[in-house]
């Protein structure tokens, strides 16, 4: 059985809280198609997000990723991980407000810094920084973002979301 949801959940949080990885196993579970933000801003650009800030700069990608947020919002109704800064501009978040069941993952900064530190997705914002200089980058970016996170509709604090405890938060939001 397949099912319909009555708008999209989108899931936001800092690079490294486990948005794609929970939304696929989400979608799995419920049955809907799962959209990773980040992906289709690469298939849209016909090049990798490290190649796009390289060659384009960071404020190209970020028109480029709101871009496809509008479109993905426009068609999907299945689960949608989105980029850490997708959510930060007024328009975006507004967007998401508007049309979604946001869910912001929000994981302490120690472990965000430990998954980054072992991630094998390359991230551009963190490239070439000591441990010491990404966890500062991590308070500074957090401190720049929480703004947007915070306006959720749900926030799920933990360092170890699992899709049981996501779908469990979602219950309300779905039929």
């Amino acid at each position: 059985m397949v099912t319909l949801l009555a708008k999209p959940i989108v899931l936001l949080g800092f690079m490294g809280s486990g948005k794609s990885t929970l939304g696929r196993q989400l979608a799995h579970q419920l049955r809907v198609e799962f959209v990773d933000l980040d992906r289709q801003v690469e298939i849209n650009a016909g090049i990798s997000i490290p190649e796009i800030f390289a060659h384009l700069g960071e404020k190209k990608f970020r028109e480029i990723e709101s871009q496809v947020l509008r479109e993905a919002l426009d068609v999907q109704s299945g689960i949608i991980a989105i980029g850490g800064g997708a959510p930060c501009n007024e328009i975006n978040i507004r967007l998401i407000k508007q049309k979604t069941v946001s869910v912001y993952l929000k994981i302490s900064i120690p472990e965000l810094a430990a998954r980054l530190a072992s991630s094998p997705t390359p991230r551009p914002l963190l490239e070439g920084k000591t441990l010491e200089e990404t966890m500062k980058s991590i308070v500074d970016l957090l401190n720049q973002r929480e703004t947007y996170y915070n306006q959720a509709d749900l926030i799920l604090e933990s360092d170890s979301i699992t899709p049981a405890l996501l779908l469990n938060a979602l219950k309300n939001f779905l039929p």
